[in-house]
């Protein structure tokens, strides 16, 4: 009997876990593409220059509920000519805990949720490229947990400089 309500308990308590943070949906909320030098950039020798650019925004919609945004903007160039921009706005609407701490919380909808909506953004962007009959792109894995560390690491900076400048 003892053991049984020993399981149950662990039962209660992964269950409590889990419900503190759900994926209630993720959706793709802007997309645009764009190849301003084509068709002249196809007859080029293709050396391309990658640029990528990440940003993060999370908005609460209601108690316990966000909206996590992930913008990811790739900027193809061989030389100076601007091959392609794409940008994909890759949104999930994500249920955290009201009773998680606030750096737990914020570690959830800076970090741990935009590693769930990088593949989505990834596979947008590289579909788009395809189908504009650009060579395949391929982009690497994100390691947002390293992005957000720092980030907070430059905040901490910032925050200690306006104090030490008061």
């Amino acid at each position: 009997m003892a053991d049984e309500q020993q399981v149950n308990g662990a039962d209660q308590s992964e269950a409590q876990q889990q419900q503190a943070f759900q994926i209630q949906r993720i959706y793709t909320k802007d997309v645009s593409f764009e190849a301003p030098n084509a068709p002249e950039v196809f007859r080029q020798e293709w050396k391309p220059e990658l640029s990528l650019d990440l940003n993060v925004k999370n908005t609460k919609i209601d108690d316990g509920v966000y909206e996590v945004v992930l913008k990811v903007t790739a900027t193809n160039k061989i030389g100076e000519t601007v091959a392609f921009i794409g940008e994909v706005h890759q949104a999930g609407i994500f249920s955290v805990s009201d009773a998680l701490e606030e750096g737990q919380r914020a570690h959830l909808l800076g970090a741990f949720c935009p590693n769930i909506l990088f593949p989505y953004a990834r596979e947008c962007l590289s579909s788009l490229v395809s189908r504009a009959t650009f060579p395949q792109l391929n982009l690497a894995p994100v390691n947002f947990d390293a992005v957000f560390a720092q980030h907070v690491q430059q905040q901490q900076q910032q925050q200690q400089a306006a104090q030490a400048d008061a």
